[in-house]
């Protein structure tokens, strides 16, 4: 290790202060990370120069046994590079973008007579390529719509000069319910033909005001000859572009020729939408799922993806809409952070589609493998809260008192972080008088797991507590008894900062506010809290109703709860005067308590 970390060391300090991209191998000689830097020296100097939060970025460190390094003109360049070698070789420790999908083009093929197809091929023929199309049925609405628009053959004859003046081909029946135009017989020219192909170019591009605008002077070309058959026909064609605009176009036609990109951050992986947008219409729309490796910020997720994503679709956007600043190396692209506007529209529909692409591959999932999501959060709750299985079951303890009054407890159990309800329990404080809440913690922890150990019940894999040290002292005091200590995690959550704490560890642990761990204690907490107090509700309301301030006409339940939150007992309330009461209850009720218990005194004299 100290040969590999003077080696390692060596080659770090032979680095230029250049951009380029460096791969880290492993001692099996695999590339296990690709990066990119605008300085080589201290990108890669810094993976050695500090101490890192991140376990997993500790780990790739230590697995490094060489490293090598392109040197490249410009940042730009090491940003594309890296990009391709990331695909290329896909390094463990690198995020991943989940696509491997093979996605459609439109292909207008090199040939007399050109066809206009569809196909998942791209072929260095010569041909023109349109896309790639995210969306099939997309791709499809605009090839109808040539279809619809334009008589071009879909035919795969060989329609060069000599074959048609030799009379080698007959029209077929598309020629004759008007889809084609007879080229094969020479009735039409392939002037006329190519000149209807630039129009299909325009509108495959999204030039839709270019297609509409010649159409108009077509159409005012045939009135004035008076063909009037021929200008409606056209204006039928107008009328089907002006119909797939109102449904395409969502902001200002002005806006042309722009990306959008959103990035929706996760735990483990994070989702990245592309938005293209022409003269106003959604042009493109895709969601790639990017796996995170090493912790990266949705910054790091949004230029590799934003990179990758460009490159596939082709794009020569001048003008990038983010939802916040990033560093890229495009010196003539403009990157705008809108705050408000159409613009700010584009970005919100952009996150909306992130979203939904994430909630539709959860559903897919889920119906795969159903505990699929059960086991991802599992194994997180291993890692977060550094066990030695995995938390299957786990109990959760709440105390709930009135003033001292009622103690209660409830306990409810998860079994795969889902709430298992049929296994949640109460419990009615026995042992502890007043308002004790370790001493509660300690009696209803003795008692659950006393009762599993005498029935010879599985015992759960994790417990919690609601509260801090005091609760968690409380109930490790119990488990000691029972000797369990050491054979059960016990952790206590602290309300103010959601802090965890473990026995014997001074420092409390925070987790990540967006981590599933946190959730599930969360729920748990909140689920036991809940169910505590419908149940200690039901036993105030029952012990209240049993005093004899209920057998006093005109005093409600309301009027005894207040009565006996401020001072403890019946036998209290009947020392006190009428003036004592009022302050509490009013004049009225008060007089009506008081007389009461003068008029029962009288009697029993």
């Amino acid at each position: 290790m100290k040969e590999a970390s003077t080696a390692i060391a060596s080659i770090v300090r032979s680095l230029p202060d250049k951009p380029g991209v460096y791969r880290y191998y492993d001692k099996t000689g695999k590339i296990i990370y690709v990066g990119k830097a605008k300085n080589l020296k201290k990108r890669v100097s810094s993976y050695f120069n500090k101490e890192h939060d991140s376990g997993k970025l500790r780990v790739l460190v230590r697995k490094i046994a060489d490293i090598q390094f392109i040197v490249t003109e410009t940042e730009l360049d090491a940003l594309l590079l890296e990009n391709n070698l990331i695909k290329k070789f896909q390094p463990r420790y690198n995020v991943m973008l989940k696509d491997d999908k093979t996605y459609p083009w439109l292909c207008i093929k090199k040939e007399p007579f050109p066809r206009v197809f569809p196909t998942r091929h791209v072929i260095n023929d010569g041909s023109e390529y349109f896309g790639p199309y995210a969306s099939v049925k997309m791709m499809n609405t605009l090839l109808d719509i040539i279809r619809q628009l334009y008589p071009l053959r879909n035919c795969s004859l060989n329609l060069t000069r000599r074959n048609i003046e030799k009379n080698k081909f007959k029209v077929c029946l598309q020629y004759h319910i008007g889809n084609c135009l007879g080229p094969c017989e020479n009735l039409q020219t392939e002037e006329d033909y190519l000149e209807t192909l630039d129009q299909v170019r325009n509108l495959i591009k999204g030039n839709l005001n270019k297609v509409i605008d010649n159409l108009k002077k077509i159409m005012k070309q045939y009135a004035k000859d008076l063909q009037f058959e021929r200008a409606q026909q056209v204006k039928e064609k107008i009328e089907i572009l002006e119909k797939y605009r109102s449904k395409s176009v969502i902001v200002n036609p002005r806006i042309n020729n722009v990306d959008v990109l959103s990035v929706l951050d996760g735990e483990n992986e994070a989702y990245v939408n592309y938005l293209k947008v022409v003269q106003g219409s959604v042009m493109q729309s895709h969601t790639v799922e990017v796996k995170k490796k090493l912790d990266e910020t949705p910054e790091e997720i949004l230029v590799l993806a934003m990179t990758d994503l460009r490159q596939r679709f082709e794009s020569t956007s001048k003008e990038i809409i983010l939802p916040f600043k990033v560093s890229f190396p495009y010196e003539d692209v403009k990157i705008t952070i809108p705050l408000r506007g159409e613009k700010k529209q584009l970005l919100e529909l952009s996150q909306r589609n992130a979203w939904y692409f994430k909630m539709e591959r959860n559903k897919q999932q889920e119906l795969v493998d159903p505990e699929r999501h059960s086991k991802r959060i599992l194994e997180k709750m291993k890692t977060d809260l550094r066990m030695n299985e995995f938390p299957v079951t786990i109990e959760c303890f709440d105390n709930s008192n009135f003033q001292g009054a009622y103690p209660v407890a409830s306990m409810v159990q998860f079994v795969n972080a889902k709430p298992m309800k049929k296994e949640y329990r109460h419990f009615n404080i026995k042992t502890v008088e007043g308002p004790n809440d370790f001493a509660s913690m300690e009696e209803i922890i003795l008692r659950r797991y006393g009762r599993l150990l005498s029935e010879n019940k599985t015992l759960p894999n994790l417990i919690i507590v609601d509260g801090g040290k005091g609760q968690l002292s409380a109930a490790v005091k119990s488990l000691k008894e029972l000797d369990l200590y050491g054979k059960i995690t016990i952790i206590g959550i602290a309300k103010k900062l959601e802090e965890l704490y473990y026995p014997n560890d001074p420092l409390p642990l925070y987790l990540d506010k967006r981590s599933e761990t946190l959730r599930v204690i969360q729920q748990l907490r909140d689920e036991a809290h809940r169910f505590g107090i419908t149940h200690h509700r039901k036993r105030r309301d029952k012990g209240t109703l049993k005093t004899e301030l209920d057998s006093i006409k005109g005093i409600g339940p309301e009027t005894a709860e207040k009565l006996l939150r401020e001072f403890k007992s019946v036998k209290k309330i009947k020392e006190l005067d009428e003036d004592a009461l009022t302050q509490v209850v009013g004049r009225s009720k008060a007089a009506v308590v008081v007389k009461y218990f003068v008029s029962k005194t009288e009697k029993s004299e």
